[in-house]
């Protein structure tokens, strides 16, 4: 294969100039950044985010940053909306209307309908000047010195900043509203961070019937039993009161084998292991995987002020999706 033409050199300096792009955007975070975040921040309805061709793809990326930081929005296609979907837009809501060049007319077609419902419009242009910022309420601007095109024609430079101006809008939209861990994980529940975020302890853990447990006058054979029995490679070693005395694992087993401990007539009591690594029901699982990592153990007991209530191991937060 020929490695005359220099592809590297090609893809660095496109990086160079999209990142040049990016420098010159902060000159834009001013009044009028300030003004729009305001104006999001105090919106009792939601940001509709509006934008043809690439900017239209570019708004539908904005319009689900913000949506999953705490802000309300979504995406409708200016071409859609001039055929019923603008009925999507009522007052309350804020209209954040992206093009490059400020002259799109299918989003130009739609400025006197929002103007006469009273809706506020941000705009998000490259040109001060254009149509769109003159007739919005208050104007982004998100001018590039040049394209990453050769022929600088192909958005690149130009969708990058636009894609860096809606990230820095979200942002300090997500900081001004005070947006927790637990608010993101409420807003991404299918996914692995939303696993993470929300999944406890008490989702996860083996109770009842399928909770393995002895008592401490308990041969280590029927100890064993129930170990077998319970599938968790443990069992826990309770008193008449439910309240934890000690655990009993595979690894103490085979401990116990190279000892030659008489499994038949020796009591469980007298070979558990006391004080072992326990766990709230209420804590996240994801500090549950932490605890097991740290302690290099594979199960864990789950107790309520020294009671048993729940056990679980590493497969439970495998299958779960925590690791």
């Amino acid at each position: 294969m020929s490695t005359a033409f220099d592809y590297c050199e090609i893809g660095r300096k496109v990086i160079e100039i999209e990142a040049e792009a990016l420098h010159g955007l902060t000159h834009y975070i001013n009044g009028s950044f300030t003004q729009a975040c305001q104006l999001i921040h105090e919106c009792n309805g939601k940001v509709i985010v509006m934008g043809m061709g690439k900017s239209g793809h570019i708004g539908n990326k904005i319009a689900a940053t913000l949506a999953s930081t705490g802000t309300p929005a979504f995406f409708v296609h200016p071409g859609e909306a001039s055929h019923g979907d603008l009925g999507m837009i009522e007052k309350g809501d804020v209209v954040l209307a992206i093009s490059n060049s400020g002259e799109a007319s299918e989003v130009l077609t739609l400025l006197p309908v929002i103007k006469r419902l009273g809706i506020p419009l941000i705009s998000m242009t490259g040109k001060p000047e254009s149509s769109m910022a003159q007739l919005s309420q208050i104007h982004l601007q998100i001018t590039v010195n040049k394209e990453a095109c050769p022929l600088n024609l192909a958005p690149t430079s130009s969708t990058t900043a636009t894609l860096a101006m809606g990230d820095a809008l979200a942002i300090a939209l997500m900081e001004a509203r005070g947006f927790t861990a637990d608010d993101f994980a409420l807003s991404h529940p299918g996914g692995a961070l939303g696993r993470k975020l929300l999944l406890r302890i008490s989702d996860i853990m083996h109770t009842g019937e399928r909770l393995p447990l002895v008592g401490e006058e308990a041969l280590i054979k029927d100890a064993l039993l129930e170990v077998s029995r319970k599938g968790l490679g443990m069992t826990a070693i309770i008193d008449k009161d439910q309240q934890l005395l000690g655990i009993f694992t595979d690894g103490d087993l085979r401990r116990l084998l190279d000892n030659r401990v008489d499994i038949h007539s020796t009591t469980i009591g007298a070979v558990m292991t006391r004080n072992p690594a326990t766990i709230s029901a209420d804590v996240l699982a994801a500090e549950g995987l932490k605890l097991l990592e740290d302690r290099k153990i594979s199960g864990l007991l789950v107790t309520d002020n020294g009671k048993l209530v729940g056990a679980l191991n590493m497969h439970d937060l495998l299958k779960a999706g925590v690791m």
